[in-house]
């Protein structure tokens, strides 16, 4: 006795492996962790922040530590850290603060505070600062001085978040109009 092929309907199972992709996806838009447009400038604020000042806290803990020419370190320091936030930092964060308050979606997911470049980027900063502390190639003495140039601009860019989310109805009405 010969058995015959069933026939396979691949729309049917088709049509069955969509409808369950788009309820896991409708399950996992449920748990998104979303938040109005004008708290995500202060969770970014808040991230700034935290970053910078995790950098100064460690460069001015370190100035403390070697103590020599403390004048000059903490004038490249400020120099550097102002000419960051002016040439570099000041365009990143404005272009963050507007990409948020221009989203589409009115309550955005809580990490839409940086797009996946500017995660790419922290990654890579954070992942060098650790290679260069754990391998000695730069000196603490040093790094010190590169953690207070790049915590000053850090800073100053939070600023920016905190104050467009405190005029956020005034912005918004003005971009409106």
């Amino acid at each position: 006795m010969i058995r015959e092929k069933p026939e396979i309907d691949f729309s049917s199972n088709f049509t069955r492996i969509f409808d369950i992709i788009l309820n896991h996806m409708n399950l996992l838009q449920t748990f998104k962790p979303s938040i109005p447009r004008r708290y995500l400038l202060f969770v970014a604020g808040v991230v700034w922040t935290f970053a910078g000042g995790m950098l100064l806290y460690k460069g001015i803990s370190l100035f403390r530590l070697y103590r020599d020419f403390l004048w000059l370190k903490i004038t490249i320091s400020i120099i550097g850290g102002g000419l960051f936030y002016l040439l570099l930092f000041s365009k990143i964060s404005f272009k963050h603060a507007w990409r948020i308050i221009n989203l589409k979606n009115e309550n955005p997911c809580f990490f839409a505070f940086f797009n996946i470049r500017s995660y790419i980027m922290m990654a890579v900063m954070i992942t060098s600062g650790v290679i260069l502390k754990k391998t000695g190639i730069v000196s603490p003495e040093y790094l010190s001085v590169l953690d207070v140039t790049m915590g000053i601009p850090l800073f100053l860019s939070a600023l920016r978040f905190y104050y467009y989310e405190i005029f956020y109805r005034t912005i918004i009405q003005e971009k409106d109009s």
